[in-house]
């Protein structure tokens, strides 16, 4: 018939579950999540030139600045003194809507232009910024290096 306890035997099954282990595993991964979801948003996205990447397909084109070697500013088809620049960029209905640019610079110019120039659009209001790069087909027989 089963085991009978005698009247002064108090040891009776135990059922509640022990949520110690698992309360310890969920710590363990929220301070993990918490420690690597910083990094991972702060992450920057760099399109360096002569890229194998693929074109982007979109129906509208896309607002595009672009620096030439002799460090000469254009806004579409618009020329832009680098004096003006972050005043035009601020005043752009556009780029306040939309708030994505694309970046053409030419391949010689020195990097602290460019990234004087990223400085601006970043104070301009600039969220997403991409990089124009050329097909890495088209520079194969230069040496970027």
């Amino acid at each position: 018939m089963g085991a009978q306890f005698s009247s002064g035997d108090k040891r009776q099954p135990m059922a509640d579950i022990n949520v110690t282990p698992l309360v310890d595993v969920m710590l363990v991964l929220l301070v993990i999540f918490m420690v690597t979801a910083p990094l991972i948003e702060q992450g920057v996205k760099v399109a360096l030139p002569n890229t194998k990447a693929a074109n982007i397909d979109s129906q509208a084109p896309k607002l595009v600045l672009a620096i030439t070697q002799d460090k000469h500013i254009f806004l579409g088809q618009t020329e832009i003194p680098y004096a003006e620049l972050k005043e035009k960029l601020q005043n752009n209905e556009r780029l306040k809507k939309e708030k994505e640019l694309y970046l053409h610079a030419d391949r010689n110019l020195p990097y602290g232009v460019i990234v004087d120039v990223m400085a601006i659009l970043k104070d301009s209001g600039v969220d997403n910024l991409g990089l124009v790069t050329d097909p890495l087909s088209t520079h194969a027989d230069s040496n970027p290096h």
